[in-house]
């Protein structure tokens, strides 16, 4: 069985984001960037899915311009075989994405679709969903446990109630939680072993996609700066801040 994961270059989510003085968008001049959190949950599952003798191949695939090979170079030392860069200049929106996806799951058949279920940066939660209808595939999302017997595959999902756990049949789309498993780091030895890895480069007019969005950015806007907090130096006095100053009493 081969498994398709799909990944996105995201701002490293231990740097501070900061907004452009026009309020334009997220100032990125200079900027750490990374693989999306949820997308390493995702290449780790795959990569154990074929440690475990469940999968033949792993195959990562990414959208962007040349800057997102260094992602994929990450999750080729992570353990994935091959990787996929669809060459668009700009950041298409979730629907286009899903588009270019499907195409390349129709050229390379795999048996499982690995997606984190959003991105850090945009947090949609869209892609993976879309790709499944697009594709008209069952799909599991907010994985926390993925169980895979014969041409089935058991998802267990975090509810608002608890668990929930479906079973798909394959081919099919996962996309993945913060509690399905803790990635790995890359060590040296995978890190050079991946810088010969095959690394294809596609257009998406070969795909036969046309890349667009429909949303607009209007304004992006830092989050508003938290006041100091007080000390009181008794209860009376923070009975009387809380119902005259805070008014939450």
């Amino acid at each position: 069985m081969k498994v398709l994961v799909a990944v996105k270059r995201v701002i490293d989510y231990n740097v501070k984001a900061r907004v452009k003085a026009d309020n334009s968008d997220v100032d990125l001049a200079n900027v750490k960037m990374a693989l999306n959190p949820f997308c390493e949950i995702a290449i780790e599952e795959a990569v154990r899915l074929k440690e475990a003798g469940t999968a033949d191949e792993v195959v990562v695939v990414s959208v962007g311009s040349k800057s997102c090979d260094e992602q994929i170079r990450t999750a080729l030392a992570l353990g994935c075989d091959r990787g996929i860069r669809i060459d668009t200049p700009d950041s298409p929106d979730s629907l286009s994405v899903a588009k270019l996806l499907a195409k390349v799951v129709e050229q390379e058949t795999p048996g499982l679709v690995v997606l984190g279920k959003q991105a850090i940066d945009s947090d949609n939660n869209q892609t993976g969903q879309m790709l499944a209808a697009l594709l008209n595939r069952p799909q599991g999302t907010f994985a926390s446990a993925v169980k895979i017997s014969e041409d089935k595959v058991q998802v267990t999902r975090e509810i608002d109630g608890g668990l929930q756990t479906v079973e798909l049949a394959m081919p099919a789309i996962v996309t993945t939680d913060l509690r399905l498993n803790e990635p790995r780091y890359a060590s040296l030895p995978n890190i050079m072993k991946a810088k010969r890895k095959p690394l294809t480069v596609i257009t998406p007019d070969e795909l036969g996609v046309t890349v667009g969005s429909n949303i607009s950015l209007l304004r992006v806007d830092p989050p508003a700066e938290r006041q100091a907090g007080v000390k009181v130096s008794s209860v009376d006095e923070l009975v009387e801040k809380l119902r005259n100053e805070a008014k939450v009493i």
